[in-house]
């Protein structure tokens, strides 16, 4: 947390993608570079405002138009040109974001026309770095209606629509700026000249649609001018978690327009499924979709790559928190000790839960919003109503949420050790663990942490991870984190280390006297803890293994649903 500053500077910096992470141009791809200009029109001809244009203006408008974009119908291995459009505040930008999972891409604000210039980003395959997808974020389509009727009044309604788009896009109204000052023109729809002039040059659109927004005329203009462009457009419903989605409506107006292919996809409330069955859509729409086949099967493979790695970070920290062990003497106070090892569990969990938001491109910032802003990712796991709310409870041979001594009974433990006392004053923490009586007879007590705490660590760890999944990268606010999901949707396999005995509300992988064998076996293995050596690499090298065996587990305890 303390490279807070950092992150954000060196996820700019980076020139290619890994993994999902796709390549990103933050550059935005100004007007100028690779669009329409209006100086390239031949300069002997004039075209009226206030009359449709003659057939030989019409033409040299095409010609000039055709010399400067260089669009071309999408062939069999080439990288698909996808424009997202759409009208302002539809969340095209967060659903770029969710997609590129770059919760830097571009700027998400709660407010009209936020993104003002065409803004390229790059899908890429992960192992061979070949671009399949190159997308295009434009400005919202601010004012289609006005923008329809001057196309009404200019344009010869029998030319076919692109011809008509691009008499538009020569026109003064289209540049803005100068050009409107020069001929005394209030009207100005250089946005929508923006928005047009790339989905003239892509092969395809996304037109996003904000599910909450009743079907309203300016919806249907600005569907009827994107249809014009003759290029396939599909619409995607974003932010369809919403209760007041009036996802319906929208499709029988857009079937009413030939548009039978959509999709959902949130852009905060992310599914996976969802964002397959968006790539799929739109593969239905093209002759050659071999690159969105390939993107589609890369990512599968990558999301699933994702899973594994992070239950193996999960599995490596609880696997050192339960080799976990500190020895004092018999007449040594183990407050003090206890205090340490607590505070050294706290650590090794932000670490762990640092290590996971970072897997999945997410970053702990003023710019996004984190899963380490919400507290019940920050509350002390040694809180013994942590363990109540997520139903721990622990054996017959607990005091006050710690269980005490193997091979000793509990009343022995307090009288002669003297620490039942002690641990009692610190519910749900460490497990005192006399583990012969040769340690009795030695006069040493070893202190480890104990199975109800392992067994909370593991469940919060298990939601966290749960959660980052079902988190689109576009999602501000940190109470978006919640998946409503992640308790009680467990698919508990019959292995006897993570059955659930038909306990009543059980949330966690296992009843906490029934630790997997893993971290029953880590119990003896005190070198496998950096916790207890301070050799990080090393200890983690020794219980990799076991790390790798857990993950298994913990992947059958919690599938994606």
């Amino acid at each position: 947390m303390n490279n807070d500053n950092n992150n954000q500077n060196n996820h700019q910096d980076s020139a290619k993608a890994v993994g999902l992470f796709a390549d990103k141009a933050y550059e935005p791809v100004r007007d100028s570079e690779a669009n329409f200009k209006n100086e390239n029109v031949n300069a002997d001809t004039e075209l009226s405002l206030d009359k449709p244009a003659s057939d030989d203006q019409a033409l040299s408008v095409n010609t000039a138009f055709n010399n400067n974009v260089s669009k071309k119908t999408i062939a069999s291995g080439e990288a698909l040109k996808l424009a997202v459009v759409g009208h302002t505040n539809t969340g095209k930008t967060s659903l770029l974001r969710t997609l590129l999972r770059d919760v830097y891409f571009g700027e998400v604000k709660n407010e009209a026309a936020t993104t003002r210039h065409v803004e390229q980003a790059k899908l890429t395959d992960s192992q061979t770095s070949e671009v399949l997808v190159v997308l295009y974020d434009t400005p919202g389509l601010e004012d289609a209606s006005g923008l329809m009727d001057w196309l009404e009044d200019n344009t010869a309604s029998r030319r076919d629509g692109i011809e008509r788009l691009q008499q538009f896009l020569a026109a003064d109204i289209a540049q803005g700026g100068n050009a409107l000052a020069n001929n005394g023109n209030n009207e100005d729809y250089s946005q929508e000249a923006k928005v047009i002039r790339q989905l003239l040059a892509s092969d395809m659109a996304i037109y996003v649609v904000d599910a909450r927004e009743p079907v309203l005329g300016k919806y249907k203009d600005e569907l009827a001018i994107l249809s014009w462009a003759a290029i396939p457009v599909m619409p995607v419903f974003n932010f369809t978690d919403s209760q007041d989605a009036n996802i319906d409506a929208w499709q029988t107006m857009l079937a009413r327009r030939n548009l039978h292919i959509s999709t959902r996809f949130d852009s905060v409330a992310f599914e996976f499924k969802d964002e397959m069955r968006l790539w799929q859509n739109l593969a239905t729409m093209l002759t050659h979709s071999e690159m969105l086949e390939q993107l589609m099967a890369r990512r599968t493979e990558n999301w699933a790559q994702l899973y594994e790695e992070a239950n193996i970070i999960i599995a490596d920290f609880l696997l050192n928190v339960a080799s976990f062990v500190r020895e004092i003497s018999e007449d040594d106070d183990p407050m003090p000790v206890l205090a340490q090892m607590q505070e050294a569990v706290r650590q090794s969990e932000r670490a762990m839960q640092n290590s996971l938001l970072n897997l999945y491109k997410f970053y702990d910032n003023a710019v996004a919003a984190t899963p380490l802003e919400l507290q019940a990712y920050q509350q002390d796991p040694f809180d013994p109503e942590l363990l109540k709310s997520y139903g721990i409870r622990t054996t017959s041979g607990a005091a006050a949420g710690a269980l005490l001594g193997l091979g000793i009974d509990a009343a022995a433990l307090g009288t002669t050790l003297g620490l039942g006392a002690a641990i009692g004053g610190i519910a749900g923490g460490l497990l005192s663990n006399t583990s012969s009586i040769a340690d009795k007879i030695t006069g040493v007590k070893r202190l480890y942490i104990d199975p109800a705490t392992l067994t909370l660590l593991a469940t919060r760890a298990i939601d966290l991870l749960t959660a980052l999944r079902h988190r689109g990268h576009a999602a501000t606010d940190a109470t978006q984190l919640i998946y409503s999901g992640a308790k009680n949707d467990a698919d508990i396999s019959n292995n006897d280390n993570l059955s659930n005995d038909n306990e009543e509300s059980v949330v966690t992988p296992w009843p906490p006297h029934k630790l997997p064998s893993e971290l029953k076996k880590a119990r003896g293995k005190p070198q496998w803890s950096s916790l207890s050596s301070g050799k990080s690499e090393q200890a983690q090298l020794l219980r990799a293994d076991m790390a790798w065996s857990l993950a298994n587990k913990l992947q059958l305890y919690k599938p994606e649903r």
